[in-house]
């Protein structure tokens, strides 16, 4: 059995299960997010189409982008987005600009960015200057040249709301490092060759220590000079950390290891207990804001 999401309800949201017991239950899951996907779409193709009716779609920046992506499967967790992985962090950016070549249509460029740069990138081509200190890295040359921008040689990500993890991405690969698991029951270290292995189901890190130990030098050379830019000086991971992890799972070990317990997984309320002995002592509580 699979659970989903917190507090939806079937009857408003037929199309998001919040359980599914087979794999025709995941499938009208996963027709239903597809579902929403078009729906999205077909709005944009509506406010589009309303510009050009209107005569000002030549002369209108238009972009299309999201917060996060989603989990399908991947990881265990279905339609949420629980992870600092590829699935979760990597969102679409569609920009069309009056008078940039780069951005006219059909071109696609592949680098790695972050939503910063995009920021910096949209300041720039309105006529500003991105604001200096400011992390952002603009490709907005390359594209005013109709050059496909090359991106960054690699991105550190983070995810501290569902789960403490920060991850690096470089190339075809993922480094995942996880500090604190929200009772997803992840490894510390996880290795993927997304081009292989898209969905993140082959974990290589035994295989190639070497290339987790790059990583883990990465993270910290990155951690460093963020505190160092920082104004307090606190890297709010450790926050999370600190304030016992996710939210959602504060304080709720015990009463979901019952859950497990009597729905047949033993096993596995014994294998989180033992990795969270803070929370197995009783010690956190909900607490507030």
């Amino acid at each position: 059995m699979l659970g989903f999401g917190g507090g939806r309800a079937p009857e408003r949201w037929p199309r998001q299960p919040t359980e599914a017991t087979g794999i025709d239950q995941v499938r009208a899951m996963f027709d239903g997010y597809d579902t929403g996907v078009r729906y999205a779409d077909d709005h944009v193709g509506r406010w589009m189409n309303a510009l050009g009716d209107a005569g000002v779609l030549d002369e209108t920046a238009v972009m299309v982008s999201s917060d996060h992506g989603e989990t399908l499967g991947e990881l265990g967790t279905y339609c949420d987005h629980h992870f600092a992985d590829e699935h979760t962090s990597h969102v679409p950016m569609i920009l069309r600009w009056p008078g940039v070549p780069g951005a006219q249509g059909g071109q696609v460029a592949s680098g790695l960015h972050y939503q910063l740069d995009v920021a910096a990138t949209v300041v720039e081509l309105a006529g500003g200057s991105a604001a200096s200190g400011g992390d952002g890295a603009p490709f907005a040359p390359s594209m005013v040249a109709g050059e496909a921008p090359v991106g960054r040689d690699h991105l550190v990500l983070s995810h501290g709301a569902w789960t403490a993890q920060r991850a690096v991405r470089t190339g075809d690969s993922l480094y995942l490092r996880t500090y604190h698991d929200g009772f997803h029951g992840l490894d510390e270290a996880l290795l993927f060759d997304l081009a292989s292995d898209p969905h993140e189901q082959h974990d290589l890190a035994d295989e190639h220590p070497g290339a987790c130990a790059g990583a883990e030098v990465v993270l910290a050379d990155w951690r460093e000079a963020c505190l160092a830019a920082s104004p307090t000086g606190i890297d709010p991971l450790e926050t999370v950390l600190e304030e016992g992890g996710p939210w959602h799972v504060r304080g709720r070990l015990l009463e979901y290891a019952e859950r497990l317990r009597a729905t047949g997984r033993a096993g596995w309320a014994d294998t989180l207990l033992a990795r969270h002995p803070r929370e197995a002592s009783g010690e956190l509580s909900r607490g507030g804001f």
